[in-house]
């Protein structure tokens, strides 16, 4: 059995990590509703205003590799207050900030912030909590995951529509010190420092695979594959990426450890946590653009019409973590991943110009209740199958999938949507907007189906790791 660590308060040390991650998850998505006040206030272009977003996440996928190598080389009080400083001094600057440039510089410091505490916040947990008390704090890490991007646009919408986009960061500005305050009191270092030799070459690798992964698979959203802003920093990502692999199995001290895929039962919950991810993120971008285009329904309504589903999350996540401890991920994954399934057919079947919004609540609510059953057990059970000394490794390993897997739903998402958009018009011209957009949405919902059918096939085959 894995030796735990003992704090003082284990519980408000969580809360602490926990509350910094979901405001870095929140931020990802949340400026979304404000994008285009943003470039009506700044005067500038769609293409540009994109970067708020995209810019977010390449410096987080950039930083969330090297993760490791911090926890490895400076105490965990230091790691976690730098992180909220550095995402405190972010919301600040942009809540100031007189031009887009100065936003973005703001933008880009909190990424820094959150990339450094989303992998040291799973770390920690693994140390601070026994393998049989894991489950019920798991699950409330797989809400915050979960439920920071998809409640982003939401919670945004309603600010903006009764504030305006500045007060998305004043209101997390409190929080952060809130937060800040509660870490210089209740956090302690955990984990071993081992100072391990640090390889540039290394970093420079992953940092220019990640970059140019998620920087295309963000492109690819608004250009063609062909097109070079897309194709080059595609096959720079992954020439650097295959490079960045063969070169840590090298090392005698790798900068991320591989080695946690020699552990099936870690290969397969990272599997299953980043098409959970696709799944999640992918909706959160298709049903806002269904409501908003088809349904004709403000941004707020749209919101709102969300919360339900999102509010199974909050409801089901921490029982389904207590439920782990005793029953494990294997049955939580197939029943989850069947609810995600039918969910999917479903929408594929009822999305139209006219579907009552009820019909979408409910099927959102069954597609929440499939991502909450799966997130946790899946994230929790492939965590437990590495020892101790590759838990920093494995936790940056999942965090960097959740980052890859944001892009990639992003991407494949929208162009999805895009192609089926312009067939549709090309055969229907003279057919109405909103009956374009719900025809576009339902066909990216196949695309859906069959992540949910490969989640299915992967949740079949775990099992429960013995204890290490």
């Amino acid at each position: 059995m894995t030796q735990q660590v003992i704090v003082k308060n284990p519980k408000m040390y969580a809360f602490v990590l926990m509350i910094s991650g979901f405001m870095g998850l929140f931020s990802e998505t949340a400026l979304n509703m404000a994008l285009t006040d943003i470039m009506q206030d700044f005067q500038v272009p769609a293409a540009t205003v994109q970067w708020l977003t995209t810019g977010y996440l390449l410096v987080m996928a950039c930083l969330v590799p090297a993760s490791s190598y911090l926890i490895k080389w400076f105490n965990t009080k230091s790691l976690v207050i730098t992180g909220i400083l550095l995402s405190l001094a972010g919301v600040l600057i942009g809540a100031v900030a007189p031009n887009f440039g100065v936003l973005l510089f703001g933008r880009i410091i909190q990424a820094l912030g959150t990339g450094m505490l989303l992998p040291i916040m799973m770390t920690v947990l693994m140390f601070i909590f026994p393998v049989e008390k894991r489950g019920a704090i798991m699950g409330i890490m797989g809400l915050v995951i979960t439920a920071g991007p998809a409640l982003g646009p939401t919670l945004s919408g309603i600010i903006i529509s009764a504030l305006s986009w500045h007060f998305i960061f004043w209101i997390s500005a409190m929080l952060y010190i809130v937060v800040l305050i509660l870490a210089f009191w209740r956090v302690e270092n955990v984990g071993e420092i081992t100072r391990p030799k640090i390889d540039i070459i290394s970093i420079f690798l992953s940092t220019i695979a990640f970059a140019g992964l998620v920087f295309a698979l963000s492109t690819m959203a608004e250009a063609a594959v062909t097109n070079v802003i897309v194709w080059l920093p595609l096959a720079i990502g992954i020439v650097s990426l295959v490079t960045f692999i063969i070169r840590q199995f090298k090392l005698e001290s790798p900068m991320l450890n591989l080695n946690v895929f020699k552990y099936p039962m870690f290969v397969l919950g990272a599997v299953m946590v980043f098409v959970t991810i696709l799944c999640v993120l992918s909706t959160g971008i298709l049903l806002p653009l269904y409501l908003k285009g088809a349904l004709l329904y403000s941004a707020v309504i749209a919101g709102l019409i969300l919360l339900p589903g999102n509010a199974v999350n909050l409801v089901l996540s921490p029982v389904i973590g207590s439920l782990f401890d005793r029953f494990g991920a294997r049955y939580f994954g197939i029943i989850g991943f069947f609810c995600i399934l039918v969910a999917a057919i479903i929408f594929a079947v009822i999305i139209s110009a006219s579907t009552p919004v009820w019909a979408i609540i409910l099927t959102f609510m069954i597609l929440f209740a499939g991502i909450s059953l799966v997130m946790m057990p899946a994230q929790t059970n492939a965590l437990n199958q590495l020892p101790r000394a590759l838990y920093a490794d494995g936790s940056a390993t999942i965090t960097t999938l959740i980052q890859v897997g944001g892009s990639a739903s992003t991407a494949l998402s929208i162009t999805l949507y895009t192609a089926s958009m312009n067939m549709f018009m090309k055969g229907h011209a003279h057919t109405t907007n909103e009956v374009a957009i719900a025809h576009s949405v339902q066909y990216v919902f196949y695309f859906i189906i069959g992540l949910a059918m490969i989640g299915l096939i992967c949740a079949c085959f775990v099992k429960k790791p013995k204890a290490i």
